[in-house]
């Protein structure tokens, strides 16, 4: 089933949990949280104390992304701060089975994130640990940008091989994503999508997400 996961790095952060609050109302399935340490990327957001505060104002699921150079030392902060989903990328040098392992021995699910230029070529060893898979289709560290459309061969050729060697890991997708082409990675073979700007940046997010949700729906 297709969920939709707003990106709060889009929404009002004097009101973090008002914001969480406003998604979840409108219909999101998920919420997605943007951790950025100003090391793995340009830019700095938040830490495990803004999840916990989101978490006492949301039941639908949180989605936290590390985009940070060691989730390795920092993931049991946000899984104990309320974090159902934690995403990790496989770019920084750490141990990344072991760092799932560890995220999933504490109840949280965990995925790993490839940035647009990372090839997939994820090991076994990985593969047969993970809840799922996150694409990005813009480079990370700031909101707004626009969606790289030459990941979404990236995403078709993983599905083709993950579905072939009998693996049921969602796929999903983060970066620019709209209502105008939100269908361009479903058909790829995305279930979850994260929309920043096209839920928080319009007047009516209810709305946003029902134009998101139809749209990937076909």
């Amino acid at each position: 089933m297709f969920k939709i996961a707003p990106s709060i790095l889009s929404g009002d952060f004097g009101k973090l949990s008002d914001e969480a609050k406003r998604a979840e109302d409108a219909g999101a399935d998920w919420l997605h949280l943007d951790v950025m340490d100003g090391h793995f990327v340009p830019n700095i957001t938040f830490g495990p104390q803004a999840v916990a505060a989101i978490r006492k104002a949301v039941r639908i699921p949180l989605d936290v992304h590390l985009m940070i150079q060691r989730p390795d030392t920092y993931y049991k902060h946000f899984v104990e701060a309320g974090a159902n989903i934690l995403t990790v990328h496989v770019e920084p040098d750490y141990d990344v089975p072991a760092t799932i392992d560890a995220v999933r021995k504490m109840g949280a699910q965990c995925g790993v994130v490839l940035n647009p230029d990372t090839p997939f070529d994820l090991s076994g060893e990985i593969l047969k640990r993970i809840d799922l898979i996150l694409f990005m289709t813009v480079y990370p560290g700031f909101g707004g940008q626009k969606f790289i459309e030459s990941v979404v061969p990236k995403i078709r050729d993983a599905k083709k091989f993950l579905d072939s060697n009998g693996y049921r890991i969602p796929l999903e997708v983060d970066g620019g994503i709209t209502a105008a082409n939100v269908k361009l990675a479903v058909d790829a073979g995305i279930s979850i999508a994260v929309a920043g700007s096209a839920v928080y940046g319009k007047p009516d997010i209810k709305k946003a997400i029902e134009d998101i949700r139809k749209a990937a729906q076909g």
